[in-house]
This record gives structure tokens, C-alpha cells and sequence, in this order.
């Protein structure tokens, strides 16, 4: 399995995908991300940079585009690497497990550093509208 450790090799991985996804436009950015509906920035000087382009891929191969509740955005999270996950053996790239379990608990704790109720500490929901409750704090009767 291939590592991409050079900015040569990085740019040349870049440059296939781009080939083999012309509807996507690949930019050079600070940072990883995928900006609806069809640009994937990345960055050269990640140390997972191949993972990490294939995640964002992932994304826009999967339609993401926005999310109403912090629980789909960690859905869509754990679907786009589970897209980048089938793409890495048809690149040669190394799958890190750990790594991805790593990029998926950042998500993890921000949902459930978020869904903390400020007032008491319990759980809180959202509910349809995306309005965080908390089953104690809030009169849910209504």
C-alpha cells in the first residue's frame, strides 16, 4: 500500500482523482473540507493527506450538502469514510482504523459537549425544528 509523503506524490494523487472525477474541483486550501456542491479543498501539508481526500470525496460523492440536527453531521461524517473506506484499495492507499475512530471521536465529543444542558448538565435533544431541549430545564409539556 501506497503512503504519500511528498508534495510531488501528493499533487499527482490530486491530479488522478481529478481525472477520475472531473465533475469535482480539487483546490489547494489551508484545510480539508468539502464545499457544496462539487469543490474539495485540501491540503498539502496534512499528515493523512490521502485519507483525508478521499473522506472529503466521500462527502461529495455521497450528495452532503447541510444538515439540520449535529446527529446527521455526525452520520454524514461516519458515511463519508465509510465511502473513502471502499475508495482506498482502488488507490493503493493504507487504511488507518485508528486514525478514522480518532476524526470520528472529535465529532463525537462535540455532539455531546453540545448536547449538555448549560443549566443543569443533562441531556439535551433537538428537536424537529433543531431547537435544543433539555427534558429537566425546559417545559416540555408544551
Amino acid at each position: 500500500m501506497a503512503t504519500l509523503e511528498t508534495q510531488k506524490e501528493k499533487r499527482a494523487f490530486i491530479a488522478r482523482l481529478s481525472l477520475d472525477y472531473p465533475k469535482f474541483t480539487f483546490k489547494e486550501s489551508s484545510r480539508f473540507s468539502f464545499r457544496p456542491p462539487k469543490t474539495i479543498n485540501y491540503s498539502l501539508s496534512d499528515d493523512h493527506f490521502a485519507l483525508q481526500s478521499l473522506h472529503e470525496l466521500g462527502h461529495a460523492l455521497s450528495g452532503h450538502r447541510s444538515f439540520d440536527k449535529l446527529v446527521q453531521r455526525l452520520k454524514m461524517e461516519r458515511e463519508a469514510w465509510e465511502k473513502a473506506r471502499s475508495l482506498a484499495p482502488q488507490y493503493d492507499i493504507d487504511w488507518n482504523e485508528d486514525y478514522i475512530e480518532d476524526q470520528l471521536d472529535t465529532y463525537r465529543d462535540w455532539l455531546h459537549q453540545k448536547s449538555k444542558c448549560p443549566s443543569c448538565g443533562q441531556t439535551r435533544y433537538q428537536n424537529k425544528a433543531g431547537i435544543w431541549l433539555c427534558p429537566n430545564c425546559d417545559n416540555l409539556a408544551n
